[in-house]
């Protein structure tokens, strides 16, 4: 971990934990009470939550994770088909992280990609994650599906990160940082709500040896197996079961493209969810809106249910 993210995170702790062989999961842990699970999204790290992980640690012991392929976390080189990027596997991660920590049940809030790895969670897991919230996405299935002019032209990353291997890699590589500006910064928003801090460890993070090829190997993913196992799940009357709160930027594409509570709705039993006063970064955009909403959410419900324990 750098220093930056400890000026980010006062209180909190670095932990690297294996997950698999040669596979390690980078998080900062910090706050206690029942466990809640921090998931970041596509250019970041867990350093998206730097604005809210304080408050939540009042509340929570938060455990803001790096994905496997991004931040500090490993970055294995992808396999043929895609698989060990698949969601299931980087969910199967996150379990083993927090079993790891000690916590064999608790909550997730997460963005964008670690919101598609919450939901392959939800799923796969429904006796590890009590409640899931999502930050600016509908389901996989159902944007691929659905795919307009305005959502390719809005989501163009969509489409040249799962272009074969090394194409989009070396461009991304030749000069990480210019990638960061280019994709956070032609969102609604532009670069203005982002603490400096926080855009230099993305850029630190992106420069890390494989880190371009990690982030690819997700979205590659997410157009080839992760469809199969989302549709397995509709085809079998499997959905997520869980309380889940959806919340979207009201000036996002999710916004302008989908239906996202409807979506939501179509995959899951139990769902509530609006849109907020800003663009697809919401925790940094937002952080006081996000607080409100996912707070009342996240402190309901509390149960004693235990989760098996990922094999040894």
């Amino acid at each position: 971990m750098s220093n930056v993210t400890h000026q980010l995170f006062p209180g909190f702790r670095d932990v690297l934990v294996p997950v698999a062989t040669g596979q390690s999961i980078a998080a900062v842990v910090g706050g206690t009470g029942p466990a809640l699970l921090l998931l970041h999204g596509h250019p970041q790290t867990h350093v998206i939550w730097h604005r809210v992980a304080t408050q939540l640690a009042e509340h929570f012991t938060v455990v803001a994770a790096d994905l496997r392929g991004y931040g500090d976390s490993s970055k294995p080189v992808g396999d043929a088909d895609h698989a060990n990027y698949a969601k299931r596997v980087m969910a199967q991660d996150q379990i083993t992280l927090m079993a790891a920590l000690g916590f064999s049940r608790f909550k997730v809030l997460s963005h964008d990609r670690g919101a598609r790895v919450a939901h392959r969670m939800a799923v796969d897991h429904p006796a590890c994650v009590e409640r899931v919230a999502m930050l600016d996405i509908a389901p996989t299935l159902a944007m691929y599906t659905q795919t307009s002019e305005s959502f390719a032209r809005a989501y163009w990353h969509w489409f040249f990160l799962i272009q074969p291997a090394p194409m989009p890699e070396r461009l991304i590589t030749s000069d990480p940082a210019a990638y960061l500006r280019e994709v956070m910064g032609n969102r609604s928003a532009g670069l203005k709500p982002f603490d400096p801090l926080a855009l230099a460890e993305y850029a630190r993070c992106l420069s890390l040896p494989g880190a371009a090829h990690g982030l690819c190997e997700d979205y590659r993913a997410a157009a080839g197996i992760d469809l199969r196992h989302d549709q397995a799940d509709i085809d079998a009357g499997r959905k997520l079961t869980q309380p889940l709160l959806t919340l979207w930027g009201a000036d996002g594409a999710i916004q302008k493209c989908f239906k996202p509570l409807a979506e939501w709705q179509a995959v899951a039993t139990d769902v509530r969810g609006r849109a907020l006063p800003c663009g697809h970064y919401i925790p940094e955009e937002s952080p006081d809106e996000l607080l409100a909403q996912v707070l009342p959410f996240l402190l309901r419900h509390k149960s004693d249910a235990r989760c098996p324990m990922p094999d040894a």
